[in-house]
């Protein structure tokens, strides 16, 4: 569904991103990650046709910057679900969504609306900030495209709302025929959704891969400080401190080769960032 191919972007003296390669395929949930300045909206922007880049770009067999206009007729891209004009109805916002998208499905978003606490009569500026991200995504779910694309959807939300937030994002969107690009910081809150993981640092790609091979590749291991120097002769990428151990996360290294040096995990995706960033 997705094709990066040499892409690069510099602003005069600044390599915004810097020979990017990756592929997604239907049914992949990507999440996307890096800290500050690493180039996740860079990328999102070339995604979505709003910048022209060196290399190639293939999204939805179209190519984004000369195609956007049909390009963005299959695609959906919310920043920030929990901003909405403050005037407005929730009811209205139905209406608004349904003027923009032509793949809008009305009946689906008031249907998923009513399992909600939103009441369609009262103005955004009335509802809670976790209420308007339930009507925002609501809306979201019902347009009827192949490609959603969510840059920090969840941002300032509490805990309980971002959880019934991804739910509803996998129960009610997500299937095989569909892809779905979400960048956030909060990276263990969507560990569990994810099946492929890419991760940016200062405008390069130091990860891209799926969830299932983070998990053979990847491993942490809770070493005894009598153990630390051996271990350390293995190059860990991280050490943190613990009581009494120190856990180390190593890459490319058997199971066996690490299982002396004391109990071995897969690592979070968190503690693999860090690693990698």
């Amino acid at each position: 569904m997705i094709t990066f191919k040499n892409v690069s972007k510099a602003y005069k003296n600044h390599h915004a991103l810097s020979d990017i390669n990756f592929a997604v395929q239907p049914g992949s949930i990507v999440g996307l990650f890096g800290p500050n300045g690493a180039g996740k909206t860079t990328l999102i922007n070339a995604l979505l046709g709003m910048i022209k880049v060196e290399g190639d770009i293939e999204v939805l067999g179209l190519e984004p910057f000369s195609q956007r206009h049909k390009l963005m007729e299959s695609v959906a891209y919310i920043a920030d679900v929990a901003t909405l004009p403050r005037w407005i109805t929730a009811e209205k916002v139905v209406e608004l969504f349904e003027g923009v998208y032509p793949k809008f499905n009305r009946e689906k978003a008031l249907r998923l609306i009513a399992t909600t606490s939103v009441p369609l009569n009262k103005a955004v500026k009335h509802l809670s900030k976790g209420m308007i991200a339930q009507l925002h995504l609501s809306c979201i779910l019902a347009i009827e495209v192949p490609l959603l694309v969510l840059d920090e959807p969840t941002l300032g939300l509490d805990i309980l709302y971002r959880k019934q937030f991804y739910d509803m994002l996998i129960t009610e969107f997500y299937d095989d025929d569909r892809c779905i690009i979400v960048t956030s910081h909060q990276i263990d809150e969507l560990e569990q959704i994810l099946n492929n993981v890419v991760i940016l640092s200062q405008g390069k790609m130091v990860l891209h891969e799926t969830m299932d091979n983070i998990a053979e590749k990847y491993v942490a291991v809770k070493v005894d400080d009598s153990n630390l120097e051996a271990a350390r002769k293995l190059n860990p990428l991280t050490e943190s401190k613990g009581l009494g151990r120190t856990t180390c996360i190593y890459h490319g290294h058997s199971h066996e080769t690490l299982a002396p040096y004391g109990p071995l995990s897969i690592p979070s995706l968190s503690d693999i960032f860090v690693a990698t960033v």
